[in-house]
């Protein structure tokens, strides 16, 4: 009965294993980082998106910047674009694809970032919201997976978690990755934390 424990942790830990291998990855995480330290500087707003699981992923990463993460410091301007009401209704006047692309429209201004996370990289809402954002000037980075997808090449920063056959493999790195941006920032904007 614990075999697949033991398989599934040791799946973690290639997963994981395969990320610290990867050197793009990791030379494109310090640049995403440094944009959206860039942002929170100038007084820019972060948005994040997603569906099902990444949309909780989405929320922690808003919530983590606006609440707190290890210290008490002052809140970051970070919103995830989650809100049911504003979903529903959205989604039943101009369809599911344009949840995010129509809050981005309303609320992003150019020099805001974009934080997608999508672990299949083919999600089409998210996509609209991507090209919405580049119409605005807004700069984009997304969490991804299974080889990026359609958003690999659309996106500024892509963060391509290694080819893994299981979703929920990628969703355990994207959440190791977003506790990752948090300690970054808070690092270069509170370094008095750490």
């Amino acid at each position: 009965m614990t075999n697949y424990i033991i398989h599934g942790l040791n799946e973690a830990h290639e997963t994981l294993s395969a990320v610290m291998s990867d050197s793009l990855l990791i030379k494109n995480f310090e640049e995403a980082t440094k944009v959206l330290v860039e942002a929170f500087k100038s007084n820019q707003r972060v948005y994040s998106c997603g569906n099902g699981g990444s949309m909780c992923d989405s929320m922690h990463f808003a919530e983590e910047l606006t609440g707190r993460f290890r210290k008490d410091r002052s809140p970051l301007p970070a919103t995830a674009i989650s809100d049911p009401g504003y979903i529903s209704c959205v989604s039943n006047d101009f369809g599911y694809d344009h949840i995010f692309s129509r809050y981005l429209e309303g609320w992003g201004n150019k020099g805001d970032v974009l934080v997608a996370i999508t672990s299949s990289g083919n999600s089409p809402n998210v996509i609209k919201a991507v090209e919405l954002a580049k119409t605005k000037g807004i700069k984009t980075i997304a969490l991804l997976g299974k080889g990026g997808g359609k958003l690999k090449d659309m996106v500024d920063i892509p963060l391509v978690v290694p080819f893994t056959k299981n979703t929920d493999r990628v969703q355990e790195i994207h959440i190791k990755l977003i506790h990752l941006f948090i300690e970054g920032v808070e690092r270069h904007i509170f370094p008095e934390n750490y």
